[in-house]
């Protein structure tokens, strides 16, 4: 399924790559006369410092490389192309040095096994006069030559007064497809399309996944005995035609190529999505779950209004719902590509799904604070330090997964985020959200009454809410009482508080007799009074414990009750 909605993607990509090609990055172009001069160098790097992206250019295939040296068609490295190896201090630089001399051998002579046979080629003819001679003087001597060499960047070979690079030529083209269209004897049916094809043995490795070989990795691939079966070895195991691997390569590295408006980095998991046919939400969905810009940082998009309003005013919906929406997520494993979550439903399916999930974690906030979260946002604000990289593994698969499907969320997603909030004593806008999400999804599933509310629900009688609500207030007493205190009963006792009721409240309790005491407006105190008689009334006892959900129902409760004195000091 994934693979046959990938290759069926690559039939609609604009502007693709014909078989045996790939869009590469190619940082620098060296300009030859057509007597095999050296001329100039072009540097095709746009941006500042450290930050400079290279253009992508359409090159012939890459080579897949183990331990071996095998050269790339008229583009690769400095090591191949020169025999100048990338300076390493860990490595004995005599051999490097060996090594390259054999990788320069190798990349001249495929050019010329190649073109042999082939029609005469002023811009081919050229490189090979060129890589001959090894005169090189011109070349290393150039300004940009110590940050070619020492970068390892990837190069190429252009004509003077050309646009297209060598490698494009026309009989470049033509020696590639003749070898594309060798029929073999070893023809079979394809496990993706069905049709007699020859199989790939090796699959075009998958770049742009974070976290992967710089090389690249494989969503397929056999690259130990153990996998093999009936004697077959490499891709033979699962034979996929080489029309069809180079269609789905193909389409999941154009999907994830850097600046692609159609990937989003969900935790660990490189995500792409794409739709049957063209459709706007290939354009918006990012905007939904991506980290908005930093100057739209409250990330009130069209898109996002538009799926609330459509069922309000009755107009069309920026949807269709017909059209197949695909969503998957891809995270490294050594060398393999693992699959971290699949999705494929309808354009109208996403757009109830999204639109759920957004009511689901919407939650009273402060008028500064964004009214949609990103899933990085809320991601984030589980892990250690608000740092992506300790975002707990899986989680984020699970959550992108239960918003597309529309499922309970996972309980881990609870778990990570009381954890959080006990840690760092602090139920966050971004906590209370995710707490408020999980617990009133999970209800929905098992057919429960209770709702929890957006704001402070005074009617909501759990108790594990009641405590929140409690604690909030008495926290709310003493820093009344005490003002400018550098640390409140949030500080020493939230985690107490919220798991193991009964060993702080009593305690708590009576401290807040000596801190309502100390208050300077006696009205204030009355009211003080009234509200934890209200909220205690519906208390029977403080519990031993409280259960997972309970306590995040704790830190709602508490979150709910601080927004509301925020909101009354606010009206005063």
């Amino acid at each position: 399924m994934i693979l046959q909605a990938l290759a069926k993607y690559y039939e609609r990509i604009p502007d693709v790559e014909d078989e045996g090609f790939q869009k590469q990055e190619i940082p620098f172009i060296v300009v030859l006369n057509r007597q095999g001069n050296f001329l100039s160098m072009v540097d095709t790097r746009s941006g500042d410092g450290k930050k400079k992206t290279a253009r992508s250019f359409m090159v012939p295939k890459a080579v897949k490389r183990s331990s071996g040296i095998a050269a790339n068609l008229l583009w690769d490295t400095p090591a191949y192309i020169f025999g100048k190896p990338k300076p390493d201090k860990k490595k004995d630089m005599e051999n490097l040095f060996q090594r390259a001399k054999e990788q320069q051998k190798s990349f001249l002579d495929k050019i010329v096994e190649i073109f042999t046979d082939s029609p005469p080629d002023e811009g081919v003819a050229a490189v090979i006069h060129f890589l001959k001679q090894k005169n090189y003087d011109k070349l290393f001597s150039h300004p940009q030559w110590q940050e070619i060499e020492e970068s390892g960047a990837n190069v190429t070979f252009q004509l003077e007064g050309e646009t297209e690079l060598i490698c494009q030529h026309k009989v470049v083209k033509d020696a590639i497809a003749s070898t594309t269209t060798i029929v073999s004897d070893d023809q079979c049916v394809c496990l993706i399309s069905g049709n007699k094809d020859s199989p790939a043995r090796l699959h075009t490795a998958i770049k742009g996944v974070w976290g992967s070989q710089s090389s690249g990795a494989n969503v397929v691939s056999f690259n130990l005995p153990a996998f093999n079966s009936f004697g077959k070895e490499q891709g033979y195991n699962a034979p996929v035609g080489r029309k069809i691997e180079f269609a789905y390569t193909t389409a999941l590295n154009t999907l994830l190529v850097r600046g692609s408006r159609q990937r989003i980095q969900v935790g660990d998991a490189s995500t792409v999505f794409w739709a049957e046919k063209r459709h706007g939400i290939e354009d918006w969905f990012a905007d939904i779950f991506g980290e908005p810009a930093i100057k739209d940082s409250d990330q009130d998009n069209a898109a996002i209004k538009a799926l609330f309003k459509s069922p309000e005013t009755g107009a069309k919906p920026v949807l269709d719902n017909s059209i197949k929406f695909y969503v998957l997520g891809l995270s490294p494993n050594a060398s393999r590509i693992a699959i971290r979550f699949w999705y494929a439903g309808t354009i109208a399916e996403v757009e109830e799904n999204i639109r759920q999930h957004f009511t689901d974690i919407a939650i009273d906030r402060a008028p500064h604070q964004p009214e949609y979260l990103s899933l990085f946002r809320l991601l984030v604000s589980t892990a250690v330090q608000g740092k992506s990289d300790n975002i707990q593994p899986n989680l984020a698969g699970d959550f992108m997964k239960a918003i597309l499907s529309w499922t309970p969320y996972p309980n881990t997603l609870l778990s990570s985020a009381i954890r959080r909030t006990k840690a760092e004593q602090e139920v966050t806008y971004q906590r209370a959200s995710l707490i408020k999400a999980v617990l009133v999804r999970k209800a929905r599933y098992k057919n429960e009454k209770e709702e929890i509310r957006m704001a402070l629900d005074t009617s909501n009688t759990n108790t594990g809410y009641l405590l929140g609500r409690l604690f909030a207030t008495l926290e709310k007493i003493q820093e009344e009482a005490s003002p400018g205190i550098n640390a409140t009963i949030r500080d020493r006792f939230y985690s107490s508080a919220s798991s193991t009721p009964v060993t702080v409240f009593s305690h708590l309790m009576k401290l807040k007799n000596h801190h309502i005491a100390k208050l300077e407006n006696k009205g204030r105190a009355v009211n003080f009074e009234k509200l934890l008689g209200e909220i205690v009334d519906d208390v029977k006892d403080f519990p031993a414990h409280l259960s997972l959900d309970d306590q995040g129902r704790f830190a709602v409760g508490y979150y709910h009750q601080r927004q509301d004195f925020f909101k009354k000091r606010d009206n005063n």
